[in-house]
């Protein structure tokens, strides 16, 4: 059994915001600075090869101050002139298509059932029967557990002359490798509340050489996501608009963290974390909602086939041992739960979650 550490506050193991540890937020206190100062060039220059380093690009990787949505937006809106086709398989794979509509663009969704995965096959057929130049794709789609096979669907985006590939890594990104420049990814974009174990409200994203020029010839790009003040400004370490600077603190902080673990230990980490989860399962004889060699490192999804009371459960677990879990998403909840175990989770913490998974099991 593992010894629980006593908590003023309900730790959360759902797929994000996940929880941030107290050295995070001592960092993340540090006096203030001015966005304009030699101060901020500091400590955004002494950042970047860390963070080019995660995305696995010699391009500069650009700090929102939005959630990931608000880049994932802005990627659709720089980057199309005259399609663009969602690859859907879950909620948030699914809500960018209707993002893209909303931004009155022409946009087709390559559905496939939630808790499946889209195929090198599926794409490839769909991106011969019409003329796009934008391909979303949700790398960990988290609703489902589901995580795409990136390298090999990048490597059929660029069979295709003129398309460029958007993915969102949010619940990936920094828990499991991704090379962006050698798979042929034009814009890799993530969040902060999920691996990241950071607060909401921080968006990183990089864009390849050709999606700035493609961001060049499209009009109507606005101001507060135009990729080309992003660019311009981080040519100087700086940001186009006023940053979270408490979030970069923070940000700094973490990454200062996964290199001195060392990446290859972080990934491999969140591999054994995420064994543990799938280990406790299957003593329980419970059924994963994504299929085996596509889920998810970062979190786990099963699903609810004994239909229990998930959300009896999760009170239980939050009055009895100040823990939290998550009972599905979408047109899955209840069908489903999910938890995580990504961030900066270790053996004994989630430990502690399996002995109270144990203690509360629904009978």
């Amino acid at each position: 059994m593992s010894t629980t550490t006593p908590r003023n506050y309900t730790k959360l193991f759902i797929p994000g915001p996940i929880d941030v540890s107290e050295d995070t937020y001592a960092a993340m206190s540090r006096p203030m600075i001015g966005h304009r100062s030699g101060d901020f060039v500091k400590l955004y220059e002494g950042m970047m090869p860390k963070l080019q380093t995660l995305f696995g690009t010699s391009r500069p990787v650009f700090l929102s101050t939005s959630s990931a949505w608000g880049t994932m937006e802005a990627a659709i809106r720089n980057l199309t002139q005259k399609r663009v086709l969602n690859c859907c398989c879950g909620a948030f794979s699914d809500k960018w298509n209707d993002v893209a509509k909303r931004c009155g663009l022409e946009a087709d969704a390559l559905r496939v059932e939630w808790g499946e995965a889209i195929t090198p096959e599926l794409l490839r057929e769909a991106l011969s029967k019409a003329d796009y130049d934008v391909v979303t794709l949700v790398h960990n789609e988290t609703s489902t557990g589901v995580m795409n096979p990136l390298k090999e669907l990048a490597a059929v985006v660029n069979e295709f002359d003129d398309v460029l590939l958007v993915v969102d890594t949010v619940s990936s990104f920094s828990a499991t490798p991704i090379a962006m420049d050698d798979w042929g990814i034009d814009v890799l974009l993530t969040g902060s509340q999920k691996a990241l174990a950071l607060p909401p409200g921080l968006s990183l994203f990089a864009a390849s050489e050709r999606a700035m020029k493609r961001a060049e010839a499209t009009p109507n790009r606005g101001y507060y996501f135009d990729f080309l003040e992003f660019a311009a400004n981080a040519e100087k370490f700086m940001t186009p608009s006023t940053p979270c600077i408490s979030l970069l603190y923070g940000l700094d902080h973490q990454l200062n963290k996964f290199f001195a673990e060392g990446l290859e230990n972080r990934y491999a980490r969140h591999r054994k974390l995420n064994g543990m989860i799938d280990a406790w399962g299957a003593k329980h004889g419970l059924t994963h909602f994504a299929p085996e060699g596509l889920r998810s490192v970062t979190l786990t999804t099963f699903a609810n086939d004994r239909d229990w009371d998930l959300d009896a459960w999760n009170k239980r677990l939050k009055n009895e041992h100040q823990l939290m879990i998550n009972m599905g998403y979408g047109k899955i909840k209840g069908k489903t739960f999910r938890i995580s175990n990504m961030g900066d989770e270790n053996e004994a913490t989630i430990q502690e979650l399996i002995d109270a998974l144990d203690a509360t099991l629904p009978v």
